[in-house]
Formats: C-alpha cells, sequence, structure tokens
C-alpha cells in the first residue's frame, strides 16, 4: 500500500487527486496539507511513503518543504505537482530531491503511472517538461540559490510575498531583529539592492509566482 500525503492550498485540487488515487487498490490518502511548513509537520509525524507536492504554496512553497523532508522524513518521495511548465520550478524542486514532476493537467492515468513510479523508487517527468529540464540542466550547473540557508530562503519568500518585517517574524517565532540580520545577508549573498530587486529574483528562482 502506497500511503500518501496530498500537499496543495487549493482545496478543489486536493478532493480531484483524493478522488482518483484513493480509487486505486494500492494507494491511501493518509494526510492533508495546505502550505509547505504544515506539510514538513505532517510528514514528520505521519511518515507518508509518498508527498504529492504542490511547487507554490503560501509561506512555505514545495520547493523549500521538499528540502527539509530530507531531515524530518527521509524515507519519503516526493513527486511535485504544477501548472507550470518553466525549466527553473522544474528545476528547483528536483534539485531539492523531488523524484518526480507532474503537470496538474495531465490525465488521470499519468497521475496513477507517476505516483507508482515515484513510490517504488523511479523518476517520472511530463513529457511536456521533459525537454525544457535537459536543456535547463545543461545551462545552469550552479545556483545563487545555494547560497542561501533554508531559513534565509524562506524569510526571501515570505519578503517576496510582500510580508514586513514584524509579520514574518510573528510567523517565524523570531524577534524584528533577526529577520532585518537575515533580510541584510540575503542582499549581501545574492548582491541585492532593494525590495524590487528582491522580489524579481524571488519569482525568477520559483520561490513565488
Amino acid at each position: 500500500m502506497i500511503r500518501i500525503l496530498l500537499a496543495d492550498d487549493h482545496v478543489l485540487v486536493r478532493q480531484g487527486f483524493k478522488m482518483i488515487l484513493s480509487a486505486q487498490p494500492d494507494m491511501q490518502i493518509i494526510g492533508e496539507a495546505v502550505n509547505g511548513r504544515e506539510t514538513v509537520e505532517l510528514s514528520e509525524k505521519l511518515q507518508p511513503d509518498l508527498v504529492l507536492m504542490d511547487v507554490t504554496m503560501p509561506e512555505l512553497n514545495g520547493i523549500e518543504a521538499t528540502r527539509r523532508l530530507a531531515s524530518v522524513s527521509p524515507r519519503t518521495r516526493v513527486l511535485a505537482l504544477s501548472m507550470h511548465k518553466d525549466a527553473v520550478y522544474v528545476r528547483e524542486i528536483l534539485r531539492a530531491g523531488a523524484r518526480g514532476y507532474l503537470l496538474k493537467d495531465s490525465a488521470d492515468a499519468d497521475l496513477i503511472a507517476a505516483v507508482r513510479s515515484v513510490a517504488k523508487g523511479e523518476g517520472y517527468l511530463s513529457p511536456a517538461v521533459s525537454d525544457a529540464v535537459l536543456t535547463d540542466y545543461r545551462r545552469h550547473v550552479t545556483d545563487p540559490l545555494d547560497l542561501l540557508t533554508s531559513r534565509e530562503r524562506e524569510v526571501l519568500q515570505m519578503i517576496a510575498e510582500g510580508k514586513t518585517n514584524k509579520e514574518i517574524a510573528t510567523a517565524l517565532n523570531l524577534s524584528v531583529y533577526t529577520i532585518e540580520a537575515h533580510r541584510g545577508r540575503v542582499m549581501e549573498k545574492l548582491n541585492l539592492h532593494s525590495t524590487g530587486e528582491l522580489v524579481r529574483f524571488a519569482l525568477r528562482s520559483g520561490l513565488i509566482d
């Protein structure tokens, strides 16, 4: 039995996937999460075989959540879900540890095949993105995001989402001073000089859409 955690901030999307996958004799939905942070917490608690991970979720996106799963639930495999064919999203979540990438408009049969492949430890890419991935992979050997710690990437995403230092501090249970220090280090490491540049960088890197 493949034990699956669904992670997507849209209720209708989760319901659709739940209906398709629950009908399979070898699949069981054991939990649902609405953002990346909840996905990490539930994965640590439930230790699912597979997380169906939306790439762009609020607060903590699927890319960062996938990175964190490696330490809290190392045996859990990640199948990324997205509307985006852009190579940047595919590249970032595969680098974070996902085993597969499925477009949300894929056929039911493709979803089922992708879940089974990834659960077995095999890779799976939607045909529509595989060419873009190969081309992009050859072009990008290094990535500026690698310069940032997990916490710095989280703060960067929340800045790009328009949250103030005070709102970020409250959400992460840290002081405003600490958030300002994180912001300063992010800008220094990425050689960025304004909030606008931070937002554009986050968009290009697939941290927000």
